[in-house]
């Protein structure tokens, strides 16, 4: 009996210790989910984010609106974007987010990353690529780097005074990254290195290049001989092409890279030799989460950029919105982008916790990319004539839209890996 009531107090005081701690807790806010906000790109929504995220955000939205939309349309002329908005991105704290402040970074978490990834989404401002310096770049250096190759280019990276890219396609190489042909040779205790790359963001700009080369032709598969270099501007051997005229992307500094006969001493080396193959595994999770939150993000933006015009554009004597068709059509997209959302958000939140594995970040790329795209024709369709012009937004982002289900692997690609998952025998 005395067991039992022991037992039984033990129950008593759990419950109550419980509601004790649940009680002297603060209420969290109300944040509603973006299906019941005002609109997609409403501040203080997500249960993911906090009130200091929703301050961050207002300094980001604030950014790319004064710094980066009014000079967007000269720098699509020009091919690229200036290099006072980089270093403008560095002072404001948008560069390397998620970079130990003990590195040379900012030292924020990776909601806030997503911030800046989805704020220059809602700016319809593709040119800076700031995305892929900070969170596909960056981490490479501080996960694989040296201490001196930290100490050196971290900091001005994050300042925005380093600009970087990662030289992975060639010609003959894309999705398939152990067809890589660009070759470095050893000569002494330095590497000779030869090949050229193709379609490089931030290439023309480029201080710094993380190159993906074949280090070892004798390695029992592809991936067992590959190596990663750090490759800097004025090397000699080292040259710039045109840079690549898109359908999209206008104002993003695309361009073809050659290495010729570009000699690189030991410290160049990122990393071990010869495991590059799994380093660019490693990271690639955190690239195609990266363009699956920026291909919702835009599904959002043009979303919202629909509904502002159906409701003003007028036919037949009243504006389009009362269209019922024109309302299924918007229903439809909402409730899609809103599903693509929640999962995106769960992804997000597994990436923060170190648990998003290749496959759920290869379903989130392949299903967020076709969505954009879906999204982006529809939201076209209801502009009519309109949304031909280049001169509307939603013209860009249907453009800008059609190379997400390419890069960072082709959807198909995506595919093959999420079968392997299905298919490989337990």
């Amino acid at each position: 009996a005395s067991f039992i009531l022991s037992f039984f107090y033990l129950i008593v005081w759990g419950c109550l210790s419980t509601l004790l701690r649940y009680v002297s807790q603060p209420a969290a806010p109300n944040r509603p989910e973006t299906s019941s906000a005002k609109t997609l790109m409403d501040i203080g929504t997500r249960r993911i984010f906090t009130e200091d995220h929703d301050l961050f955000r207002r300094s980001v939205r604030r950014f790319f609106q004064e710094e980066v939309v009014p000079h967007h349309a000269q720098w699509e002329k020009a091919g690229q974007v200036s290099r006072e908005v980089w270093e403008k991105a560095g002072e404001q704290g948008l560069l390397g987010v998620t970079t130990p402040a003990e590195l040379g970074g900012i030292g924020g978490d990776l909601f806030s990353a997503a911030i800046v990834w989805e704020e220059q989404m809602y700016s319809n401002c593709s040119g800076p690529g700031f995305s892929l310096h900070s969170d596909i770049v960056m981490p490479y250096i501080t996960h694989y780097g040296s201490e001196e190759q930290i100490e050196r280019f971290i900091p001005e990276m994050t300042a925005g005074k380093c600009i970087s890219a990662i030289a992975m396609s060639e010609p003959g190489a894309g999705s398939d990254l152990q067809g890589v042909r660009t070759y470095a040779k050893k000569d002494g205790d330095d590497w000779i290195l030869n090949g050229n790359k193709v379609f490089i963001t931030n290439g023309w700009m480029s201080d710094l290049v993380v190159v993906v080369a074949v280090t070892n032709r004798e390695a029992k598969t592809a991936a067992r001989g590959i190596s990663l270099f750090l490759v800097e501007d004025g090397m000699k051997g080292f040259h710039k092409g045109r840079k690549l005229e898109k359908i999209g992307l206008k104002a993003q500094d695309t361009a073809e890279l050659f290495f010729e006969d570009v000699r690189l001493p030991a410290s160049s080396v990122l990393g071990e030799v010869n495991k590059g193959f799994f380093y660019l595994m490693n990271e690639l999770p955190q690239e195609r989460l990266l363009i699956a939150d920026m291909a919702i993000a835009s599904c959002e933006f043009m979303f919202e950029e629909t509904r502002n015009y159906v409701m003003q554009r007028k036919a037949f004597g009243k504006t389009i919105s009362h269209l019922q068709t024109i309302q299924h059509k918007l229903a439809e997209l909402k409730t899609e982008v809103c599903v693509g959302r929640a999962f995106l958000d769960s992804c997000l939140q597994l990436h923060a916790e170190g648990r998003l594995d290749s496959a759920t970040a290869s379903m989130a790329k392949f299903w967020a990319s076709d969505l954009q795209n879906k999204v982006a024709t529809q939201c076209v369709q209801m502009h009519g004539g309109w949304g031909y012009m280049w001169e509307y937004p939603i013209a860009k982002a249907f453009v800008d839209s059609r190379v997400q289900p390419i890069y960072g692997g082709t959807n198909e690609i995506m595919k093959e890996l999420i079968a392997r998952t299905i298919v490989a025998p337990s």
